[in-house]
This record gives structure tokens, C-alpha cells and sequence, in this order.
């Protein structure tokens, strides 16, 4: 029906964080007043992230000192997906391309640079080498299962967009064969994950992010309402370009309460 609010109905919000509610160590301006906003008029809020160079702890550091009042538990990462996945496996071994302030909340694993059965793939930044990807590539080769904490194409840092780990997955299928495991976002598990940790069905659940693919696209295709934010990664060209439309498409996580009629 024209006219009708696509918001309507929403009793749950799922927050990205890199992007929406802060981009590098700068707090997106009006992001704290409106989840406090939010948060007063009754929804229940998530912040969930594919983040994989901090730890759950860290992150909550991280979006502390910004000012925002998130708890540990109200953070829902991509690691954390792969950490529970894990420990439902009979005795891993693992190769964690991880971030080593992830890779401690990994420290109950056994682990093998040659001999790994799970390769749990991260943020590594400036670590990646041929010599790295051929190391992988062969372990792939023997048999193990290749693990991607996410797929993102680009992030957004404060020296500018910057290229994203998807690529480094999508040259290790090709190589081996071998498809990898998506844990976080677009994966409706995780999706799920958060709908759990709230209570509430999809269709009672929005999804606000800066990343169409992986935040809107992820999420529509997971049942939640997806809004799309001009900040962040955002990238008018990219957007118009993509086959997923957005259900709302925001300037800023700002303007969020106003089209939650708050």
C-alpha cells in the first residue's frame, strides 16, 4: 500500500558498527543519541559485526570509549559465529588466520600449521604472502575445511576504502576447489544468531548497515527489513549498481528514530 511505513511493526534493531555507528577511532555524529533514543522507546538492540581483528572484549572497549553504552553480551561477531562452530567439532586442529587478539579467544584449540583440518580464515592485514596462500592452498589440497569468518569486498578506514579479505577467500576456492564456510554476515545463521539473542522472529527485526551486500542484501534474504546508511563504506555508484534495494535507505544512523517514528 502506498504510504505505508516499512518500519512498521519493527521491534528489534540489529546494528552494524564499523560504518554506522563509528568509522576508525570517530563516532559517527548523532549515532549515540539515537540508539539512546531507541533504546528509551523499548526496541531491543544488537550490535553485530564481522570485525575479525578484535576480540568480543576489545570491541566492547572500543565502542565504550567512543561513548556508546553497549555490553559484551549486546556484541554478536563473526569470530564468535566461528568459535561456537568449532567447539561442536570433534577435536579441531586448526591454522588461524586470525588477528591476535582473536586468536586468544581460539587458545582451547590445537593447532598446526601443516596439519590443520579447519582453516579459519580473518583480518591478517599486511600478513598475507604467496608463500601464505600457497601454505593454505595445500592444506585445502589434503582435505581441510576452509572456514571464512566473512567475505567483504571493501572496508572503509579513515585513510579511505581499503580492499577486504573476500578477494583472498574467492583465490583459495578457485586454487583448490574447496568452498568455503561463510560464518558471518550475509550467512543466515548468523542472522539467526541474533534473532535468537533478541527474541524475535525476522519479519520483527531490521538490519541497519553501510554494506549492501553483506548488511542489507544478508539480512533481506535472512526475512529482516533492511536500511542502508550514506556513511561508512557507502558508495552511491556501488548501491545504484546493485540488485538489492534496500527497504530504507538512510543519510546517516541519525535520522534512524524519525523513520521509526520515534
Amino acid at each position: 500500500m502506498i504510504g505505508t511505513n516499512p518500519l512498521e511493526g519493527i521491534k528489534g534493531i540489529l546494528f552494524d558498527l564499523d560504518g554506522v555507528l563509528y568509522v576508525g577511532s570517530r563516532a559517527i555524529d548523532g549515532a549515540n543519541a539515537a540508539i539512546e533514543r531507541i533504546r528509551s522507546a523499548g526496541f531491543a538492540c544488537r550490535f553485530i559485526t564481522n570485525t575479525s581483528t578484535l576480540s568480543v572484549v576489545s570491541l566492547q572497549r572500543k565502542v565504550d570509549a567512543l561513548g556508546f553504552r553497549v555490553a559484551a553480551e549486546e556484541i554478536i561477531s563473526a569470530p564468535q559465529a566461528a568459535l561456537l562452530y568449532l567447539k561442536s567439532r570433534p577435536d579441531p586442529v586448526c591454522r588461524l588466520l586470525l588477528a591476535d587478539d582473536v586468536k586468544q579467544d581460539f587458545r582451547e584449540f590445537r593447532q598446526s600449521d601443516t596439519a590443520a583440518d579447519h582453516i579459519v580464515v580473518g583480518d591478517i592485514g599486511d600478513a598475507w604472502t604467496y608463500r601464505l596462500m600457497n601454505e593454505v592452498f595445500n592444506c585445502l589440497i589434503d582435505g581441510a575445511k576452509l572456514i571464512a569468518v566473512h567475505k567483504n569486498r571493501f572496508w572503509q578506514t579513515e585513510a579511505g576504502l581499503q580492499m577486504d579479505i573476500g578477494g583472498f577467500i574467492d583465490a583459495l576456492e578457485y586454487a583448490s576447489g574447496v568452498g568455503a564456510m561463510l560464518i558471518g554476515k550475509p550467512s543466515a545463521e548468523f542472522f539467526r544468531v541474533a534473532l535468537d539473542a533478541m527474541g524475535l522472529m525476522a519479519s520483527e527485526a531490521a538490519i541497519i548497515g553501510d554494506d549492501i551486500d553483506t548488511d542489507v542484501g544478508g539480512g533481506q534474504l535472512a526475512g529482516l527489513t533492511g536500511i542502508l546508511v550514506k556513511t561508512g563504506k557507502y558508495r552511491q555508484a556501488y548501491a545504484e549498481a546493485s540488485a538489492i534495494r534496500p527497504d530504507v535507505t538512510l543519510d546517516s544512523i541519525r535520522d534512524l528514530p524519525a523513520a521509526l517514528c520515534l
